[in-house]
């Protein structure tokens, strides 16, 4: 059948054989002793699922010797397959047998006497190409040998027809003219040659309506078979076509992650510059956060002034007071200068001696009183600063 070969094989499962272990170690020994290996590669070998005629079943675990045989005595070529003591290929080659590349790695060819499908995956398709190509060459070989066989059996069989004719008329004068002594004497040798030769052929003819009979039932079988590959073919068709389908909407959906990783890019870059923003944004923090202690510092130290405050102004208060009395004390100093200076006028000439005392003393005062103006000021400076 045209069975498009999975690229993954799967894990292999037992396959009841063929073949007994005693025809097995039979073939083995038939092989070794007059068969000669013409062409050999390995390959991983599978056969048709006999339940359902459509899944490929693994034969070997692993990939395993594939050898064509070419056997001298029956001139004819065989495809056979050992894994371990298992016989897994046994396969004749005859001329109405095709392989068919389903893959680029994987072939398959349908055998009719073992009625199963063989499939072979090879590791490349070179490998491939060469078992193909010596397919075919011992296909042609097997034909070649095929034809050979027919025409040495018709050809036997025309020589026999013709002795039968020659020694059926050479005897005749022998039985009139002679005795039966003469003729036994005479005829004896040739007619047990003649004898045996037409049993040979009589064999050979027997053998060959039994084979006509094996190549019809041969051709019916390969018929049924050819039935199931053209299903096989059509339903192969409808994979593709579905594979088709499918990878048409692979290639959609890969659009749409391209178009998706190529957002995720976009937004990749703004986390970036996210992040660089971030980094500048965590600078300036530590930046407000050295400026903050710094003004918790002066904070504390503005606290400390202000718990002086309190002091200085109890000490201003008293200052105020002070002044207050200094400032009544110098009204009535100027009330006392104003009378002074009456008395003075009236008695200047009596109190001469007094003017230069009397002006010490106003300078005195005034430095005093400029003194307490320039504290007034400062206290009163003070008060407005806090």
């Amino acid at each position: 059948m045209f069975l498009t070969h999975c690229s993954v094989y799967t894990e292999f499962n037992e396959i009841t054989p063929e073949v007994t272990d005693g025809q097995q170690s039979h073939i083995l020994m038939d092989v070794a002793d007059r068969e000669q290996p013409i062409f050999t590669t390995r390959a991983h070998v599978f056969q048709i699922d006999p339940t359902t005629k459509k899944n490929w079943v693994p034969a070997s675990k692993q990939a395993v010797s594939v050898s064509y045989f070419y056997d001298s005595t029956r001139n004819s070529y065989r495809v056979i397959s050992v894994d371990g003591s298992k016989v897994i290929i046994n396969s004749t080659i005859t001329p109405n047998m095709t392989f068919t590349k389903t893959s680029q790695k994987f072939g398959q060819w349908a055998d009719s006497r073992a009625n199963t499908v063989f499939g072979l995956g090879f590791a490349s398709e070179q490998q491939l190409a060469k078992f193909a190509e010596k397919f075919q060459e011992v296909k042609e070989a097997a034909k070649l040998a095929r034809d050979k066989s027919q025409e040495k059996i018709e050809t036997a069989s025309n020589h026999s027809q013709e002795s039968g004719c020659e020694t059926h008329s050479s005897t005749q004068p022998s039985s009139i003219n002679g005795t039966d002594d003469e003729k036994i004497c005479h005829v004896g040798p040739t007619e047990t040659q003649l004898m045996s030769e037409n049993d040979r052929l009589k064999g050979a003819i027997e053998q060959g309506n039994a084979n006509a009979k094996k190549w019809e039932t041969e051709l019916q079988t390969l018929r049924d078979s050819n039935v199931r590959l053209e299903d096989a073919l059509q339903e192969s068709t409808t994979n593709v076509e579905t594979w088709k389908t499918q990878l048409s909407a692979c290639k959609e959906e890969n659009g749409q992650l391209r178009a998706r990783i190529a957002d995720l890019e976009v937004q990749c870059n703004e986390v970036t510059k996210e992040k660089e923003k971030n980094s500048h944004l965590t600078a300036k923090v530590k930046e407000l956060q050295s400026e903050l202690q710094e003004k918790e510092q002066e904070l504390e130290s503005l606290r400390a002034q202000a718990e002086i405050i309190p002091k200085l102004m109890e000490e201003c208060e008293k200052l105020n007071q002070k002044l207050q009395v200094a400032e009544t004390k110098n009204k009535d100093l100027e009330s006392r200068i104003g009378t002074l200076e009456a008395d003075i006028e009236d008695s200047r000439h009596k109190q001469g001696h007094l003017k230069v005392e009397l002006k010490k003393f106003m300078d005195v005062l005034d430095g005093k009183i400029d003194e307490l103006h320039e504290f007034r000021q400062g206290l009163s400076k003070l008060g407005v600063d806090n």
